[in-house]
């Protein structure tokens, strides 16, 4: 923790403003989906899901292959203590929405579903896309398969591939890259070698208009080294830095800008 709030000190240093950012088209990004103030009704059903796990009553034994919690000392975890702490937030989750129905990308890959909180942003952000979002825990994932299988969420269930694997192994198979994904979302093992082990697979399915989001990347020093070595890869053209995610562009008109921006209140409250 006191890494994180290190790291974060000095981030604040370092941040743009708006008008410093040089590309028109990262401008454009920053400004439709982190300083968008609307409310969207799409809000409503990422609340509703959220409540239903926060008030969930039952537990979970989750098997963790990432780099580990430092909020639990048991596998038997209370279902609503991970949706309070291991989840994406809910103002993330409203961003999150807005980047994918800014980008509306037809094809995208989770990694790390947990509750599916983030996967519910996914899939509400482009209702149409094919999602699929990986997850090492069947027992975790059988929370948010279920609930995005019932009548209670409208969420479109036959279009989200819920897929059980552990992930290096799974980005090891053809599968993994047998088609171009638009848009991948990493949170899964948030250690150096897995980030970088991630990245480096998955870049045969990579186009001109891809988008990834990695979060935690300010995590440990082994995030912040991982984000190094992603973001000077000679295939990514530009890249933000909002401090909790970290945002990399594969299109080749870019101008190679390295953005530090300030996300406003919206992605801060996991610092403190």
């Amino acid at each position: 923790m006191f890494y994180h709030v290190k790291a974060y000190v000095k981030y604040q240093t370092r941040t743009q403003k708006l008008k410093d950012i040089k590309s028109d088209f990262i401008r454009n990004f920053v400004s439709t989906c982190f300083y968008d103030k609307s409310k969207y009704v799409e809000y409503e059903e990422l609340k509703k899901y959220r409540k239903f796990l926060l008030n969930h009553k039952g537990t979970v034994d989750m098997v963790d292959f990432g780099a580990g919690s430092q909020v639990f000392d048991s596998n038997i975890r209370e279902i609503s203590k991970v949706a309070r702490t291991s989840g994406i937030s809910a103002k993330n989750a409203e961003l999150l929405f807005r980047v994918v129905r800014h980008l509306q990308p037809s094809r995208i890959l989770e990694i790390g579903t947990s509750l599916g909180l983030a996967t519910s942003a996914l899939s509400m952000g482009n209702p149409k896309a094919q999602l699929k979002t990986l997850e090492g825990c069947a027992n975790t994932q059988s929370v948010p398969r279920g609930a995005f299988e019932s009548d209670e969420f409208s969420f479109e269930s036959e279009r989200i591939h819920f897929v059980n694997t552990e992930f290096s192994s799974y980005l090891n198979t053809e599968e993994a890259i047998r088609e171009p994904l638009d848009f991948i979302y990493f949170d899964g093992n948030h250690s150096k070698e897995a980030t970088i082990a991630y990245f480096d697979a998955l870049l045969p399915t990579v186009n001109d208009n891809t988008v990834w989001i990695f979060d935690d990347i300010h995590w440990s020093k082994g995030m912040e080294e991982s984000w190094e070595y992603i973001k000077a890869h000679p295939k990514v053209t530009s890249s933000i830095d909002a401090f909790q995610w970290g945002i990399v562009f594969f299109m080749p008109d870019l101008e190679g800008e390295r953005c530090i921006i300030d996300p406003q209140p919206m992605m801060i409250s996991r610092v403190m």
